[in-house]
């Protein structure tokens, strides 16, 4: 009996080993013209696992762009891009399943629910491990737009295809299958693949499979490609030939990556050069030819060699080209050769590429600076940046996330990152996070391990434990901080040198963990600039005394090279010279500049603004200590002279951020402000502003939109009377007590947002609620709907008086917080400014204030593109008199929602407005000139 169950058992892996394998057949007819590919396509999958399978689930990604509400669709809505859900339908592609049989049988399958790219096929007959189905598949695929993802087809006819045919999930005890996200990261089990392609014959394919055949018949071309144990196919279409080819005795590299107008023997050199280096570390790549194209790089940019304009040339053009090449051969090496799950392990993949992206530059341009070129022109030199290595700004995009408390573990579903951290962040903490690593664990074992996991698990199924596994095997020192906090949390490191005591011979020091972690931190010692020991501290639960031989050392420095991804380094030295030892000199800088943890900086900028019309162009020096990170403790002084009112005016803040980690309130924020500038021809007003904010996210949720903002201020503003002004009162100085709730959701499909929001002072107190909601339907028609409603507690204010009364269609401001050019004007261009705020109508009707209530709603609707129309209507209830109805109605043109928007009144209680005289000046205007806001644009697609 037991003879019997070995040899079953020798069968099964047998089964498993030898003759384990999947194979694909495609057959794919091109018509390019009508954007379509008839395919016809055989699946062999084979069970590797030790259950009997029921049912096969398939991939077919084609068809995430069918709908705009596929999970593809929802991802890029949520990233603020407008392009797919405002295609025509024509550009965006789908897919049809016309038959799905099995030995002439009929199958049953469906898409599953809110997955229409997925499709769960029924099989006819259970299949028990170690067997084969064959699953013959006929269908259609519709070519989408290559706008969206980069990958589809082009303007010009060119395709550039990837997920383009049906491929099998895994199953490894349970299914892996997940929807197209454009995160390129589908996972699939290695697969024979043989495609036979019919195209125009004015197309030239190109593909890293093997070619087998080609021939051609009076228009068509036919083309057969075969490739082993495969996990990525990309095709591309041309109709002029783009992609050169290098072959070396390794593998050949085919890529059209810009190549900087190089000459082909300085790119034939770079490309020899990338691939020696490659396979000196992992050994041999298991296929002929790597595919390394500009579609990669676009999605996987070397990032800061793609921000400047290309005639800045920052870095040489050898260098460019050669660490493009180098940054997407290695990601396709090793997307190629690891087979893990990208969703679930992508860190361990980005974390090798990026370690070695540095390790090369580091050995082959050890002298190249963050900056380029630019670090050696003059008035450049004098910065910090200058200063700073090449490799030194993966650290810094880290900390760019980590000090805003934006951070995700690298152990996070890719799906779940925000586009920052999944394209930038998250990628260079596990880069500079192994070579921490490898720094600690001393002697290259790291790095030796990382090249002897790579190229002894090639082509085998892995994931991150196995490598946890591993590494462990090859070092004696406690490696779990790196797995369980590094890697596993959103844990940062922050380490103080907290007291020292000298004497002759040796030095006694504390070093506080002011984050409670069990990570290690290196000590070194130093005699000016000269290094004198290195020892690694760890399990530093608190605080860690040690005493050290002293050896000529005058300097304690904590993480010295900046190995480490500390958030805080201002406090990680002491000098033991003299009687103090931490005495940081004070820089003066001008411009903004990156941080340098040895001084106390101070930074300087001259500013030209032009903030509003009474004051005019104002000429001044913003002196700051906010660098290119973000700090807990911020100030800014900005005293001007403006040339107009030919006087002095100015601004100034002081503010403290506390980030709080794994809690849905995350930062809370309390700062002073102050001002003094113009309010009205020879009039000022100044300001003193206590304040207090609470934020809130969801914290299991960071690409979530939703908000919570809890406020309280403290207004004390003083300002010069004038009788003749019509935004005036009793008392021109005042103090106003405000809290306010906000709670939005800002998303492209739907957007919403209500607050209230309570006002104290001494002549009245008042309520106010206001609710904003904003749909995209899936014929591109827009509806926005806003409500107001506020309502006077108390008002003993002058009745003839509106100044702090409700507004209909221009607020009196009397807070001072909306950015009005023109706050005072009741007539000009400037008067015409509008302000979505309290009543929110554009008409200026005879009943503009109310000082006791007000309700309003504000509408508006697409009529074509950027073309709505707009109504509002409302109640506005003053004492002494009846409540009256108000309503006005016109076009909106806007052409940045938010941001630049210009209303037409049309009909309102006034009558026809368009026929009445001096119609120019009834248009309103609602637009911005600070940068902070314009840049919101950008902050939204990618935090």
């Amino acid at each position: 009996m037991k003879i019997r169950h070995l040899s079953s058992a020798i069968s099964l892996l047998l089964g498993f080993y030898c003759f384990g394998q999947n194979k694909i057949d495609v057959h794919a007819v091109f018509n390019i013209e009508n954007k379509q590919i008839k395919i016809s396509q055989n699946i062999q999958y084979q069970n590797t696992s030790q259950d009997t399978l029921q049912s096969i689930y398939l991939n077919n990604w084609a068809n995430s762009y069918a709908t705009k509400t596929t999970p593809l669709a929802k991802r890029i809505a949520d990233e603020y891009r407008n392009d797919f859900h405002l295609a025509k339908n024509e550009e965006r592609g789908f897919s049809i399943l016309t038959s799905v049989k099995s030995n002439d049988q009929d199958l049953k399958y469906h898409d599953l629910k809110g997955q229409i790219d997925i499709v769960k096929v029924l099989l006819d007959s259970t299949l028990l491990p170690g067997e084969s189905y064959n699953i013959h598949l006929d269908y259609i695929v519709q070519l989408p737009s290559d706008k969206f993802t980069g990958y589809g087809i082009t303007k010009t006819g060119d395709l550039n295809l990837k997920y383009w045919y049906i491929t099998p999930a895994i199953y490894n005890g349970e299914w892996q299958y997940y929807s197209n996200k454009d995160l390129n990261d589908l996972f699939i089990p290695k697969t024979d693949v043989s495609l036979k392609i019919e195209c125009p014959k004015s197309y030239t394919i190109t593909s890293d499979l093997d070619l087998i055949k080609e021939s051609q018949n009076n228009d068509l071309k036919s083309v057969t490609l075969e490739g082993k144990t495969r996990t990525v196919n990309k095709l591309f279409l041309n109709k002029t030939s783009k992609f050169n080819t290098v072959e070396t005795k390794d593998f050949s590299i085919v890529s059209d990556i810009d190549d900087e107008d190089l000459e082909i023997i300085d790119k034939v050199l770079i490309n020899e050069k990338i691939i020696k280096y490659i396979t000196k570390k992992f050994g041999d790549y298991p296929h002929e030819k790597l595919l390394v194209t500009q579609t990669d790089y676009d999605d996987n940019p070397v990032y800061g060699l793609n921000f400047l304009p290309s005639f800045i040339n920052t870095y040489p053009n050898n260098f460019k080209y050669e660490v493009k090449l180098l940054k997407v051969t290695l990601h396709n090496y090793l997307e190629n050769t690891l087979l893990i799950n990208p969703r679930k392990d992508q860190w361990l993949i980005d974390g090798i590429e990026i370690f070695y992206l540095m390790n090369y530059v580091e050995e082959h341009y050890p002298n190249m600076k963050f900056l380029g070129s630019l670090a050696n022109f003059w008035g450049v030199r004098s910065f910090h940046a200058a200063d700073m290595r090449y490799n030194d700004k993966y650290n810094l995009a880290f900390m760019l996330m980590a000090r805003t408390n934006r951070d995700q573990p690298l152990t996070m579903a890719k799906d779940s990152l925000l586009k920052f951290n999944a394209n930038i962040a998250n990628k260079y903490k596990a880069g500079i996070g192994l070579n921490y690593l490898d720094d600690f664990v001393n002697s290259h074992i790291v790095e030796n391990t990382i090249e002897s996991f790579v190229a002894e698990n090639k082509l085998k199924p892995i994931n991150s434990s196995d490598f946890e596994t591993y590494l462990k095997s090859k070092t004696n020192k406690n490696i779990d901080w790196f797995f369980n906090d590094y890697l596993s949390t959103r844990e940062k490191l922050d380490f103080k040198i907290k007291k020292v005591s000298k004497t002759k011979d040796s030095v006694t020091l504390t070093i506080k963990n002011k984050r409670h972690n069990n990570m290690p931190v290196s000590l070194y010692t130093l005699n000016n600039d000269s290094v004198i020991s290195k020892i690694w501290i760890e399990n530093i639960s608190n605080n860690k005394t040690l005493t050290i031989p002293r050896d000529e050392a005058n300097k304690l420095v904590l993480n010295y090279n900046s190995i480490i991804p500390e958030i805080n380094e201002r406090d990680n030295w002491k000098s033991l010279k003299g009687f103090f030892f931490n005495n940081k000199p004070l820089q003066f800088r001008l411009f903004k500049d990156i941080e340098d943890p040895y001084y106390n900086q101070v930074f300087l900028m001259p500013l030209l603004e032009f903030n509003n019309i009474y004051d005019g162009f104002t000429l001044g020096m913003k002196a700051y200590n906010k660098t290119l990170l973000r700090k807990r403790f911020s100030y800014k002084l900005s005293p001007q002279y403006a040339f107009k009112s030919r006087s002095f005016t100015g601004s100034g803040v002081v503010s403290m951020t506390h980030n709080l980690e794994n809690r849905n309130l995350y930062a809370i924020n309390y700062g002073f402000f102050g001002g003094y500038h113009s309010y009205a021809p020879d009039l000022f007003v100044r300001q003193f502003t206590p304040s207090l904010s609470l934020y809130f996210r969801q914290d299991d949720d960071f690409r979530s939109n939703k908000r919570h903002l809890v406020s309280f201020r403290y207004l004390d503003i003083h300002r010069d009377k004038d009788a003749n002004n019509i935004y005036t009162t009793d008392e021109p100085s005042y103090n106003v007590f405000n809290a306010r709730y906000v709670h939005s959701n800002d998303n492209l499909i739907n957007y919403t947002k209500w607050y209230t929001d309570l006002q104290i002072a001494k002549t009245f107190s008042k309520v106010a609620f206001n609710f904003e909601y904003r749909h995209l339907f899936q014929n591109n028609r827009q509806l926005n709907l806003r409500s107001y409603t506020g309502v006077f507690l108390s008002n003993r204010n002058d009745i003839n008086s509106d100044y702090f009364s409700f507004a209909l269609d221009r607020p009196t401001d009397y807070l001072f917080e909306y950015p009005y050019l023109g706050r005072s004007e009741s007539s000009g261009i400037f008067s015409q400014q509008y302000i979505e705020a309290e009543g929110g109508f554009k008409s200026k009707l005879e009943t503009p204030f109310a000082n006791q209530w007000i309700s309003t709603v504000n509408m508006s609707t697409t009529l074509w593109r950027y073309i709505l129309a707009y109504w509002d209507i409302g109640y506005v209830k003053n004492k002494y008199s009846s409540a009256e109805f108000v309503y006005d109605s016109g076009i909106r043109i806007n052409l940045v929602t938010d941001y630049f928007e210009v209303y037409f009144p049309i009909y309102s209680n006034l009558g026809w407005e368009v026929s009445q005289p001096k119609y120019e000046e009834r248009i309103r205007f609602k637009f911005t000139l600070d940068p902070q806001v314009l840049l919101g644009l950008f902050r939204r697609r990618w935090f």
